[in-house]
């Protein structure tokens, strides 16, 4: 991946937070828009829709700017990275908060997605290797 030009600026901060909040946007209008389809209003679910496919526009423009879209291996790369962040360190602190407050539930739901983030990285990993080792299924 390219270089982040913003590293270490306030202008840093502020394209992760922009990338942060049109990607939550996005998944909020898609879940609003469930709930509209399910309860028959099938033109407020539409404009959720197309209002969700403008926010995930801007976030791909922001996180661009963050120079977060390399080839194929690079992104293979990150995303085995993220997902061992989430499964190593995040979900497992937050599993281990939500107990101490009291939430035992709620850390076993965190501990759960962990694992399931755990598989997620070892996938990338797989096929990072395939790509390393030339064992893709077939590229055109």
């Amino acid at each position: 991946m390219a270089a982040n030009k913003y590293a270490g600026t306030q202008t840093e901060k502020n394209l992760q937070e922009a990338f942060a909040g049109e990607s939550q946007a996005r998944n909020k209008y898609t879940y609003f828009a469930s709930v509209a389809r399910k309860e028959g209003y099938e033109q407020m679910s539409a404009l959720f829709l197309k209002t969700a496919d403008n926010e995930k526009e801007h976030a791909k423009m922001w996180f661009r700017e963050l120079a977060g879209i390399g080839d194929t291996k690079a992104n293979l790369a990150a995303a085995a990275e993220g997902e061992n962040y989430e499964w190593t360190d995040m979900y497992e602190g937050f599993a281990k908060t939500a107990e101490e407050e009291g939430f035992p539930e709620l850390a076993a739901k965190f501990r759960a997605v962990g694992e399931i983030e755990k598989h997620h990285e070892e996938r990338y990993r797989a096929l990072l290797k395939n790509i390393e080792t030339a064992q893709v299924f077939e590229k055109s």
